[in-house]
């Protein structure tokens, strides 16, 4: 089997069509293993999955975005989307004129099973326009409902200082790595004071945090992948499968094995 990501344009052309009498597009695909590159449109967009994960990337921010999830963009924000293994995702593409009162950055969050539903019957109203007045009530209240979104924590954020650089990505290419930030400030020739106030000036947060986001992070992606818990805890650098499960509830809330209910149960709802 080829796992290779290949290059996708997915719905991008959707984003570009600015065109008040249409306010929202709605659009549904299934993708394996691609990735979206870079670009940007004028239109923001609200994208979901109900199955599989998605890698999403904004300037210094990654967001990993499961089918409890939605991500919102406004528009002209650059973005990358990357689409793990099979993806079954939902997008809305709201024009410009539109746009007020939408949040005016990105951020990823819980999405409502009720926004879900209006997402659904907008992608079944087709994308060449002509809507009916009873098609525009139901976009007026998906654009009030969507109005009403707040961000969740689950993102990370990356930097473009060099010196912090490397280490984020030693970090992420050893996620299972027990080594402490005394460590990491030595392979980079800076003291480890130094490096703390790298941290909390370029990334928001200290490196114990931000270490435990890129872990948390990749847990919810492993999850999204059927993973099992115990494979996930020991890939993560965890000694047992109940010291990853107790950071996880602490975070979010929630086991891992529910977090992963809520999911088989959000895509059923849909289905149905």
């Amino acid at each position: 089997m080829n796992n290779q990501i290949r290059t996708y344009r997915m719905a991008q052309d959707y984003g570009y069509q600015v065109d008040p009498s249409i306010p929202v597009i709605g659009y549904t695909e299934t993708v394996t293993n691609e990735m979206c590159i870079s670009h940007s449109h004028p239109r923001g967009q609200l994208i979901y999955a109900t199955r599989g994960v998605m890698n999403v990337v904004v300037g210094n921010h990654i967001w990993v975005v499961n089918p409890l999830q939605g991500l919102w963009l406004p528009g002209g924000v650059e973005h990358q989307v990357t689409f793990q293994k099979d993806v079954s995702y939902y997008s809305v593409f709201v024009d410009p004129s539109a746009m007020e009162g939408l949040p005016e950055s990105s951020f990823s969050f819980d999405i409502p099973m009720f926004l879900k539903q209006l997402a659904f019957k907008i992608i079944s109203f087709g994308t060449s326009g002509n809507l009916t007045e009873s098609q525009l009530r139901v976009i007026g209240v998906f654009l009030d409902e969507l109005a009403l979104i707040v961000p969740s924590a689950t993102f990370l954020p990356t930097t473009n200082n060099e010196r912090l650089q490397k280490v984020v990505e030693l970090l992420m290419n050893d996620i299972a790595s027990k080594q402490n930030i005394d460590y990491y400030a030595e392979l980079s020739f800076m003291s480890s004071r130094t490096l703390s106030r790298l941290f909390i000036k370029e990334l928001g947060m200290n490196f114990s945090d931000w270490r435990t986001r890129m872990k948390l992070l990749e847990a919810i992606k492993r999850l999204g992948e059927k993973q099992s818990i115990k494979e996930i805890a020991l890939d993560l650098g965890y000694e047992t499968a109940s010291a990853f499960i107790y950071m996880f509830k602490k975070h979010l809330g929630t086991t891992p094995s529910n977090y992963i209910l809520e999911d088989e149960n959000e895509s059923e709802k849909m289905i149905a």
